[in-house]
């Protein structure tokens, strides 16, 4: 191939020539700094003084190029190879690179995840302390990256969909410090293998029908790890799989534009106009970067040497992008080879100290820990010399020990004190071997849900009020009177997901909204699970609430993958700094047939650890709940009962005031005999049942827990079993599912086997999906005669 470089011609009334200089010569300044950090972080990884490293190395010419156009508003969502971008935009430091390389868990500095999360995965804030959106206009901002392939790409999608509310809709116009009149961008960066991924293609696809400002640059370095780009894609190229999806003159679509990734002056032409067009027009595009080098390969988990011959090897070296861009300055005239090398030891010497500064940053606190631990050992007084023998001898391999860790701490600790045995004059040892503990807990295992002032967990519980003359309406009723009355007050709610625009959802929860609020507050969407739930992420992380529809909680499986992985852990591996305020509105339990009665909730708990999960067994409950989490920050499901939508409820006259405190269950029926734990559709059934047992003079204290996360936090349940001393646990989820989660926490957690006379009991569905009809939903979930025959048999034991 040619080294067929375009030529940068100056405009009249743009850059002087020594401006012009000066930009090009920073930009390779920046490539520099970017590959010596690359190549002094494997070093790091390699040595044992970092875990593990993956770098951007031969990605620097197309960042530093994309990073010109990188606007304060717009929005980043990319992946683990953009450090060079992230350096020439200005929102982070080598130093705090390595920092973050070495896992320092102080967030001054390392400020994305505080050492959460490996190298490369960046972050910025979104709402400040007090829980107030941040003026996001004025800041880039950036998506807080996550490892698994192409998993950036549904959030993306509803990142650059916010510009188009923002645009469109008459009541955002006001909401100037998140938008300037939708001009913003998505940034959105995947390697050319991670296009196989559905989420690839599902994203697209949604964003050539949408018409969102998305800019989607693929990294194409020819491989997935060791599996060349002919066994990933059709035709060998993604652009060219892609032009079916080219927009016409008379169609919807997508543009796209292919570069070269040595060829700066070309890739700063078609991203500047290209960019430009997708402000103007919000047409997404797609920017394939082609003949992108990989020069260190992967990772540091091993050589690229094992999968590229010697010809593919030797064409990395001659066409590595740094190699080009000096062969192009120096072409161009732009600078002289002595002025490059100042610029490159430099660029070496930067790095360099930077390097020292984080580990130092990063090592000297840990051996103060160490030093204060050393000392407590030491000090611990025993009458026993071969006991402080020991003591003396753990101490010293503490202190000894070169490549100290603060689990090496706590261990030394830990055999300290056994070593102390009862002496009288551990406590010193125990106390501070406590307090370390807590602090590490602080440190390492803090923030899974919000911990600030936006804590869905500060509301407090206010109750419905019914009016003498309060109407008994269907359940679908009264909730879409809440939604019509929520999108009167709050103009930051939209809603969205399969069939709930037009027709107001299938069990119309907003039915006529669509018409009275207008489309780009209640609108449809195509069947794309996945990319529902991107909508929604994106737009909770520009400032507004989403209500993001899954129609049926057994297809939530297609949308699970962004809730775990992106909303769920948010909290977490930022430790604070990034919130996604997302309303995830689903239907399950009971209805029909196996696809349409689904209750996986140890799925769901198991797999959302970090977002809410709402249960509520009526609509007015439901409302309350929504009213909850939309007086926070936090992110929640909230899954209403399929065959409650034509129940008739009472009418609350207060329906935007009711809330519902999180973790906190509600006694629907005192009794003395027998505690049953149950939420949702199931309690109907209980209730049954439970009116039968009455008529064999046993007492039943039904308990709704309301939330499964949180889940009883007062320990309300314990209260009533110390009172019953029988206990059983009911959900339609599979055995070992929900009710196994809450016999654990009952059982295991609140100490509650202490106060059994008998042996507790889960009744659960069956192993199996629910069978269609009528008796299939009879034999397949519990029944009143299964709770009745159980407890019968628990109250003759």
């Amino acid at each position: 191939m040619e080294n067929s470089s375009a030529t940068i011609h100056q405009q009249e009334g743009m850059l002087s020539y020594e401006d012009f200089r000066n930009e090009v010569l920073k930009d390779y300044r920046v490539m520099l700094e970017s590959r010596e950090t690359s190549l002094l972080g494997r070093r790091e990884v390699l040595t044992g003084k970092a875990k593990f490293g993956i770098f951007g190395d031969g990605k620097e010419m197309a960042q530093v190029a994309m990073a010109k156009f990188f606007r304060p508003g717009d929005w980043r969502s990319g992946y683990y190879r953009d450090q060079t971008f992230i350096f020439a935009s200005g929102i982070a430091t080598v130093q705090q690179f390595f920092a973050q390389l070495y896992a320092d868990p102080d967030s001054n500095h390392e400020p994305f995840s505080s050492g959460r999360q490996m190298s490369s995965h960046f972050t910025s804030p979104n709402f400040d302390t007090r829980g107030k959106t941040l003026p996001l206009i004025q800041q880039k901002n950036v998506a807080t990256d996550m490892a698994p392939t192409a998993a950036q790409m549904p959030r993306s999608l509803g990142l650059a969909l916010a510009s188009k509310l923002f645009r469109n809709s008459p009541v955002l116009k006001d909401q100037t410090d998140l938008s300037d009149n939708g001009n913003e961008v998505c940034f959105c960066t995947i390697g050319d293998a991670s296009t196989s991924e559905g989420h690839f293609w599902e994203t697209v696809n949604a964003a050539g029908v949408l018409q969102v400002p998305l800019a989607i640059f693929i990294w194409d370095d020819g491989y997935g790890i060791s599996v060349p780009k002919k066994y990933q894609t059709t035709k060998g190229s993604i652009s060219a799989a892609l032009k079916g999806f080219q927009k016409r003159n008379d169609t919807n679509g997508i543009d796209i534009y292919t570069v070269k990734g040595w060829d700066y002056a070309g890739m700063c032409e078609v991203f500047e106009a290209g960019l430009d067009k997708i402000r103007q027009t919000h047409i997404p595009a797609v920017f394939h970067v082609e003949e992108i080098t990989q020069p260190q390969g992967h990772s540091t988990s091993g050589s690229h040497e094992r999968y590229k011959d010697a010809e593919r090897l030797q064409w990395e070296r001659d066409w590595d992008c740094i190699k080009k861009m000096k062969e192009w300055i120096l072409e161009n005239n732009i600078a002289t080879e002595d002025e490059l090398e100042v610029i490159e030891e430099g660029a070496k010497e930067i790095v360099k100290q930077s390097r020292s500064r984080a580990w130092e940053e990063y090592v000297n606190p840990i051996k103060e820990e160490v030093s204060k631990a050393v000392d407590v050992i030491r000090s611990t007084i025993v009458n026993d010399i071969e006991r402080y023998n020991e003591l003396q001898k753990i101490a010293k391999g503490l202190e000894m020990n070169r490549d100290v860790l603060r689990r090496d701490i706590m261990h030394a600790l830990s055999l300290a004190i056994h070593a102390a045995g009862k002496a009288a004059f551990a406590d010193d040892l125990i106390n501070y071997y406590n307090e370390q503990k807590k602090y590490y807990k602080s440190v390492y295992n803090s923030y899974l849900y919000n911990q600030g002032a936006s804590s869905a967990m500060r509301v407090e519980a206010t109750e419905p009020v019914f009016a003498n003359d309060a109407p008994a309406i269907n359940g679908y009723e009264i909730i879409n009177r809440y939604f019509d009355q929520l999108f009167a007050h709050n103009k930051q709610v939209v809603a969205f997901g399969e069939d709930v625009g037009f027709i107001g959802d299938v069990n119309q929860g907003f039915a006529g909204l669509q018409e009275k609020h207008g489309e780009y507050r209640v609108f449809d969407t195509g069947i794309r699970e996945l990319t529902i739930m991107g909508q929604g992420i994106g737009l909770a992380l520009r400032g507004l609430r989403p209500i993001a529809e899954i129609q049926y909680l057994d297809y939530l499986v297609y949308g699970l993958q962004p809730l775990t992985d992106d909303v769920a852990t948010l909290q977490y591996r930022t430790k604070g700094v990034q919130h996604c305020p997302l309303i995830v509105r689903s239907r399950g339990h009971r209805l029909e047939g196996i696809w349409h009665s689904g209750s996986p909730m140890g799925m769901i708990i198991n797999s959302l650890r970090g977002m809410h999960v709402c249960v509520p067994r009526n609509m007015v409950q439901a409302a309350a709940m929504y009213n909850t989490i939309l007086k926070s920050n936090d992110p929640a499901i909230i899954i209403e009962c399929l065959n409650g939508y034509r129940l008739k409820e009472k009418l609350p006259s207060n329906l935007l005031e009711i809330t519902v405190a999180l973790g906190v269950p509600e006694i629907l029926k005192e009794g003395d005999d027998i505690t049953i734990v149950s939420y949702g559709s199931t309690l109907r059934i209980i209730q049954d049942a439970a009116n039968r047992l009455e008529q064999h003079q046993i007492s039943c204290e039904i308990i709704d827990v309301q939330t499964l996360l949180p889940f009883d936090i007062h320990h309300s349940i314990l209260e009533s079993l110390k009172k019953t001393n029988r206990i059983v646990f009911v959900d339609e989820d599979v055995p070992g599912g929900a009710a196994a989660y809450m016999f654990n926490k009952v059982m295991e957690e609140q100490g509650g086997y202490r106060w059994l006379d008998v042996a507790p009991r889960t009744i659960t569905a069956k192993p199996h999906r629910p069978a269609y009809g009528s008796d299939g939903d009879y034999f397949s979930k519990p029944n009143a005669e299964d709770i009745f025959e159980t407890i019968m048999e628990m109250m003759n034991e």
